[in-house]
């Protein structure tokens, strides 16, 4: 017997639905509550009808195949969430003016969008320091478990709906509005597009070679871990904050309990424990 059929989805057991929550948080750490069965189901019917699967159990013996690699990631970026929009949580972006303005000549400033998404949260890091550092060297690094909406950053081109927390100043000076066939769209400028890079990567098992950052930005993603995989992911990127760095979290969470390797800054900001 089958549960909570969809109109036009394919139907899943109890079990199968146990096998995907089981799969995607080997993965990606990611826990999806019995309440997002539905939220599977309507996100994965249709790959499952383009690769002509009848039942969720051939599905997941083809994503668990060795020779499934590419469509587990397909997977992945299917069952991931990506809402993100420029400037969210505004303070953030004050906070790291401050902290720019701050910075020693000498060396090159580093942020880390650690859950870029679509990229908007790494464009607007590159608006600020753009405006704040002038001539002295900086680099932003945008990172998604998601290739799918990585390719979506990478390009930079946006609707001009998604727009509207952009200051206008900034809005004017980095985005170029489309037109023609691009109508409706905004581009962010070649000269900021070159200063971000954006690369693939599980914070479960970070990549070695990512270098060091004097903020980490990790917002609205610990939301969907439990205490323990929260645990791990932190522990996972605190070899790559500098020990005067910041780490940044999202307004609705915290790191309380959670690691003594950082403590509270200000509401939401973490200074490296280790910092003189």
């Amino acid at each position: 017997m089958t549960d909570s059929p969809s109109l036009g989805n394919i139907a899943i057991t109890k079990t199968e639905f146990a096998q995907f929550q089981k799969l995607i948080f080997q993965i990606a750490g990611i826990s999806l509550s019995d309440a997002k069965q539905v939220l599977l189901v309507g996100r994965l019917s249709k790959r499952l009808k383009e690769l002509d699967y009848r039942t969720f159990s051939e599905y997941f013996r083809h994503v668990t195949n060795e020779a499934g690699a590419e469509e587990r990631q397909t997977m992945v970026d299917l069952l991931t969430t990506n809402e993100t929009y420029f400037f969210r949580e505004p303070k953030h972006f004050d906070f790291l003016r401050e902290r720019a303005a701050s910075h020693r000549k000498g060396g090159t400033f580093r942020v880390w969008s650690a859950a870029s998404s679509s990229g908007e949260e790494a464009y607007s890091m590159a608006m600020v320091l753009a405006e704040t550092l002038g001539d002295t060297p900086w680099e932003i690094l945008g990172t998604d478990i998601s290739t799918k909406v990585l390719a979506k950053a990478q390009y930079g081109q946006y609707p001009l709906e998604r727009t509207d927390g952009i200051p206008i100043n900034l809005l004017k000076k980095y985005c170029l509005k489309g037109l023609g066939k691009h109508t409706g769209t905004l581009l962010i400028a070649k000269e900021l597009r070159q200063r971000v890079q954006f690369l693939h990567c599980n914070l479960m098992a970070p990549r070695q070679s990512l270098g060091q950052f004097d903020v980490i930005f990790l917002r609205n993603v610990m939301i969907y871990f439990e205490s323990e995989t929260k645990r791990k992911v932190i522990a996972n990127l605190l070899p790559y904050l500098k020990r005067d760095g910041h780490f940044v979290v999202g307004h609705s969470e915290s790191l309380n309990g959670l690691t003594k390797h950082l403590v509270l800054a200000s509401p939401t900001i973490y200074r490296h424990a280790g910092a003189r």
